[in-house]
């Protein structure tokens, strides 16, 4: 059955660095068309996942040469990360735009948006009444998993590690692994960490979800409630750090301070994946995939903002099976109408037309903030 008021989504290939994500696989696109909208995406979008521009074709899209082109002619323009300045010329009123944001570390994004007059949906802040972040799970995922991952490998002295194998050998201890907070990508993070054999401590101020994790893993990760003494203890006892604290829509707590990497081995690592909302640690900064690392109080920091992009293919179909639902009824039924009837879509929403609609940005940035019923 169509669509009484067919839709012109967009999907761009994405510029961020090293960026191999696509913000729909040729299977929405068929499920798109199926419902008679217009899909027009922009030629190799999709070849870092693994997706071909034949693929997307014979599916139903509309290939066009450049992101220009896409953007001019999209009703809904469905990304994976958020724009960049070479992006901004392309954003206007009359057009929504669906992908990861993270606005309230990025003052710059957010003013461009607003003074475009964009409507901007954010996955990450797209929530249910039970409260779980339905978009953002599937990349927390990954981001947990491959954390430790890199982390093991930076640990390596041939990398300016010190050296420390996770998971130890006969008669000599296993690494420390140090989770701030237990939520989805600490709970991957520990799942990969235990399993290579490292001595693993999550640190989380809910003591119901430690609980969870105690049982998860049958006792056999540590847990611990935060003060700033028990965090300092735990950090310089780390091998690795890892950060995974959230506070959905807002900058991220720093827990750690410069004082306390001070005291860490040298060589040791802090990935901070918390770093998309600011990073919980005082010395980190975002990196890239072409430069991900930087040594600061001894300590070799890895604090790249888009993770899942380096095991893309993996990434873009765990995102894409999370995203299609709401773009489904974004685009079936109209972007105000599909705000106005999906309580957790409608959290999604963090600009429109001029304002800020998300309370926890407007906090974070210093903007009024106008729920959707009240702008025209």
């Amino acid at each position: 059955m169509g669509s009484p008021n067919p839709m012109i989504v967009g999907v761009t290939k994405e510029v961020k660095d090293h960026e191999y994500r696509v913000g729909l696989t040729p299977a929405g696109v068929q499920e798109l068309a199926a419902t008679g909208h217009t899909v027009l995406v922009e030629t190799k979008a999709g070849v870092g996942s693994g997706l071909g521009d034949e693929e997307y074709e014979a599916a139903g899209a509309e290939m066009r040469s450049d992101a220009s082109s896409v953007f001019a002619e999209a009703e809904l323009v469905v990304k994976v990360k958020e724009p960049l300045p070479q992006e901004y010329g392309f954003l206007r009123e009359d057009q929504a735009i669906f992908t990861y944001l993270h606005l309230a570390p990025n003052p710059e994004l957010t003013r461009a948006l607003l003074e475009r007059g964009s409507t901007a949906i954010a996955y990450e802040t797209v929530q249910p009444e039970d409260g779980h972040l339905p978009l953002l799970k599937p990349m927390s995922e990954v981001a947990g998993k491959m954390a430790v991952q890199v982390g093991a490998r930076l640990l390596e002295k041939t990398r300016g590690g010190s050296g420390v194998l996770l998971g130890g050998v006969a008669g000599v201890e296993p690494g420390k692994v140090t989770i701030l907070g237990g939520g989805v990508v600490g709970m991957n993070a520990a799942k990969v960490a235990h399993g290579l054999g490292a001595d693993v401590l999550i640190v989380d101020i809910n003591l119901d979800r430690l609980r969870f994790l105690e049982d998860l893993f049958h006792g056999h990760v540590h847990t611990l409630t935060p003060t700033r003494q028990s965090v300092a203890k735990a950090v310089t006892d780390a091998d690795l750090l890892v950060g995974a604290v959230l506070v959905p829509g807002a900058k991220a707590p720093v827990l750690v301070t410069r004082e306390m990497l001070q005291a860490m081995r040298p060589g040791s690592v802090v990935v901070d994946v918390a770093i998309d909302q600011g990073g919980c640690v005082e010395t980190s900064r975002p990196t890239s995939h072409s430069d991900p690392v930087y040594v600061e109080e001894d300590v070799i920091h890895y604090c790249v903002p888009n993770i899942p992009g380096a095991v893309s293919r993996t990434s873009t179909f765990a995102l894409t099976n999370a995203t299609l639902p709401y773009v489904l009824a974004l685009a079936n039924k109209g972007v105000r109408r599909a705000l106005e009837e999906d309580p957790a879509l409608a959290l999604g929403l963090n600009l429109h037309r001029g304002f800020v609609t998300c309370p926890a940005v407007a906090e974070s940035l210093d903007y009024e903030c106008r729920p959707l019923s009240e702008i025209d």
